[in-house]
């Protein structure tokens, strides 16, 4: 990270030194209103701003809380713990939090030489980042979307994104942007969110979620991505290590659609695709995407699209 940036995220706070020269505890007026534990943005963004930094509070513990923004945790520098939905998670160096409201988060004392910055966001910010992810719409986007802002009941998303150097660059950008006072500031932000909310969809090899079930159903969902075409349940079963029928009860309660009806929409978008962008002929693009029954793909095509790839092709 650029040395000037890192040495004003690290430089001691009024509210550290305070708690340096032998406050207890957390400062609950500069986070929350009355006796309730949810911090809210009105403390925290100035008025009318939809995003903003501030760094994290070392040399103390942060008592359970949860949020009325979604909260974005970066670590510029060392490591902090995190104990989110009764989950430890140790950041580390170059790592990203990203944290929905309905999250119950605690945070362990941090040291001198730990830095991290949370990215304050109302949840309205992000109606102008989601348009950066283009319009195709398949089940994986959905849910990292549905997470990043703060819609699924997830909790949160720990992104080990340390050695993507596109990630990191993306995030020092939205910190010297929100440091600096620079023209047409919220555009710049947006446009930024939106590029690394695109390179993180890249790289969902590195996301963590907070249970079990829905690190198996993100498993499924990015299954169905890289296998549309040849992909079968019982495989996918089988690869994580579940009965068949259990794993499609599974998919059915977290997603509300079955596997099949999954595989089908991720059929049809990427069929979509290749009629837009390419030459192929509309058989071809049946069997690319898995279907040799040429009718029957245009049955299900017409169904989906309410016209025939042909019409569709044409129209685009």
């Amino acid at each position: 990270m650029e040395r000037g940036i890192l040495d004003r995220l690290s430089a001691i706070t009024a509210e550290e030194q305070e708690i340096l020269d032998g406050r207890k505890g957390i400062d609950r007026a500069l986070y929350m209103d009355g006796s309730t534990d949810v911090i809210t943005g009105e403390k925290l963004l100035e008025k009318d701003k939809l995003i903003a930094i501030r760094p994290h509070t070392r040399f103390i513990a942060f008592p359970e809380h949860t949020h009325d923004y979604v909260e974005m945790v970066y670590m510029c520098r060392g490591t902090t713990t995190h104990i989110v939905n009764g989950n430890a998670i140790t950041l580390r160096e170059g790592e990203l939090l990203m944290l929905g409201q309905n999250a119950n988060q605690s945070i362990q004392p941090a040291r001198k030489e730990d830095i991290a910055v949370n990215f304050i966001v109302r949840p309205t910010f992000f109606t102008g980042t989601l348009p950066y992810l283009g319009e195709e719409e398949t089940p994986l986007r959905r849910f990292v979307v549905s997470c990043l802002t703060g819609e699924n009941e997830t909790g949160y998303l720990h992104f080990r994104v340390s050695g993507i150097l596109p990630v990191q660059n993306l995030i020092e950008n939205l910190l010297y942007t929100l440091l600096e006072e620079t023209p047409n500031k919220r555009g710049i932000l947006q446009m930024t969110m939106g590029l690394l909310f695109v390179q993180l969809l890249n790289h969902t090899d590195t996301l963590t979620l907070a249970s079990g079930e829905q690190e198996t159903v993100f498993s499924v969902l990015r299954y169905i991505e890289e296998h549309y075409r040849d992909g079968s349940l019982g495989e996918l079963a089988e690869r994580e290590h579940y009965e068949l029928t259990a794993l499609s009860r599974l998919i059915r309660s977290r997603t509300g659609k079955t596997y099949t009806e999954l595989l089908q929409e991720k059929r049809m978008v990427q069929a979509a695709w290749f009629l837009a962008n390419t030459d192929r002929k509309v058989d071809e693009i049946a069997r690319a995407v898995g279907y040799e029954n040429v009718s029957y793909f245009h049955r299900i095509f017409a169904a989906r699209f309410g016209c025939s790839p042909k019409h569709f092709r044409d129209a685009v």
